[in-house]
């Protein structure tokens, strides 16, 4: 990490703030997010020097940070082949880049709602704006060339407990990953989709006598030094 502010790109509530303003060797920490009531959320914390309301793709720091850190809020952004090496080329010397999206868009959790969507309402899905990551490779291929590459996966492990009869897994990715598809139908499609989902969803992670699901969820990281 080279000198300069430590900047949280989409930090959402504040979750990294204590974190990063423990490392920041007296440094300023900017939280940026495109949401106020975010912010204000992230602001009750007072982990952060300064908070920016700001879209990721036109966000711009005033002075050259030295460390960018996205967790889990670049996958929502899209445009990934353009948006990397812009936000390189905002760093620093010897600034470093560091990026944590969720990388669970093959396992069944995610691809089945999207099997599903195109299976029942043919041609709708390509409206409904889920997020994406590129595959390594193409991240390995972007950036490599302009410094110190490192990337790499990790699987975590989560306990989910059923809720009011429906599937955990179900619960856990309606909210999120979900949310595009189903705003695009109407009730009575959003509940047979739904349905369908969940059975899925009994084969694909079994639920145990006291309701719960052991479920693996992949993360995909990787650090750029310039």
């Amino acid at each position: 990490m080279g000198a300069g502010d430590i900047v949280d790109l989409g930090c959402g509530n504040g979750a990294m703030g204590e974190a990063l303003k423990a490392r920041a060797g007296g440094r300023d920490v900017i939280g940026v997010d495109a949401s106020p009531a975010m912010l204000e959320k992230a602001r009750a914390l007072q982990a952060y020097s300064k908070l920016q309301q700001a879209d990721i793709r036109d966000w711009h720091p005033t002075r050259p940070p030295g460390l960018i850190l996205s967790n889990a809020a670049l996958h929502w952004v899209g445009g990934h082949e353009k948006l990397m090496p812009r936000l390189v080329s905002m760093l620093g010397k010897g600034g470093t880049l560091a990026v944590q999206m969720p990388h669970q868009n093959k396992a069944p959790s995610h691809r089945v709602w999207l099997s599903l969507v195109e299976e029942m309402f043919p041609g709708r899905v390509e409206k409904m704006g889920t997020p994406g990551v590129m595959a390594p490779v193409k991240y390995e291929e972007l950036l490599s060339s302009k410094g110190q590459f490192r990337m790499w996966e990790t699987e975590y492990y989560q306990r989910l407990m059923a809720e009011g009869g429906s599937h955990p897994v179900r619960r856990f990715t309606e909210s999120t990953y979900a949310r595009p598809v189903l705003q695009a139908l109407e009730e009575d499609e959003k509940a047979e989709l739904i349905r369908r989902y969940e059975e899925v969803m009994h084969a694909a992670y079994p639920v145990r006598r006291d309701g719960s699901v052991l479920f693996p969820f992949r993360r995909l990281f990787f650090t750029l030094t310039v």
